[in-house]
């Protein structure tokens, strides 16, 4: 009869990555900063963050996000993030010599990023419908940040092609002065030996007249 009773759960999405080369503290360091904040906000906060780990946390955000949009049908406007935990994984444990013949562990810290996004209710959506916030704020968000690095490919493609342009311009100018040189070389090769032969016609003819 309870269960019956209970209220229906809102649809959620989760993304996870697991293996990162990051210890737990400093994931739930950036965790903490999106933990109750709607999808839009929390890629701002990722962004602007100067934590490296904000990177693997957002490429998770991210993901989740695009689970609720392909396999619940939410639209990433009106997501926030309900939960976000780090929890330890395997220590890779390495060794380090020291003076006298000692030797000191190196223990590299790896985690599990467990992001989970949540629709909001009914009412939170009507309020924020009213305040203006959401209204395709994701999108836009993600359409900057594709857009962004599509400029950046482009850039470096065309530095790329402008590259192989010098390149091809120095060798073809490296051909042409080779080239002018061996005809500098053969031009003044058969000068001389054009005066070769005339000099030597003219001491044929002198002994000639002796």
């Amino acid at each position: 009869m309870a269960a019956d009773l209970a209220a229906p759960t809102a649809p959620t999405a989760r993304a996870s990555a697991r293996y990162v080369r990051s210890s737990a503290s400093k994931a739930r360091a950036a965790l903490d900063l999106i933990r109750g904040e709607s999808y839009e906000r929390a890629s701002e906060i990722l962004a602007f963050s100067e934590r490296r780990i904000a990177r693997t946390v957002a490429r998770c955000l991210d993901s989740a996000a695009a689970n609720a949009e392909h396999n619940a049908n939410l639209p990433a406007e009106e997501l926030f993030v309900s939960a976000c935990y780090a929890d330890e994984g395997p220590t890779l444990k390495r060794w380090r010599p020291r003076a006298r013949g000692r030797a000191t562990p190196i223990m590299k810290r790896t985690c599990h990023i467990t992001i989970t996004l949540e629709r909001y209710s009914l009412s939170e959506r009507e309020a924020r419908a009213e305040r203006g916030a959401g209204s395709g704020a994701a999108a836009e968000v993600r359409r900057r940040r594709v857009a962004a690095s599509r400029a950046a490919a482009e850039e470096a493609a065309q530095e790329a092609e402008e590259e192989a342009g010098e390149e091809a311009g120095e060798e073809s100018a490296e051909a042409e002065a080779e080239e002018g040189a061996a005809e500098q070389l053969a031009a003044a090769g058969e000068e001389h030996a054009h005066d070769g032969a005339e000099e030597h016609a003219a001491r044929g003819d002198g002994d000639k007249e002796n």
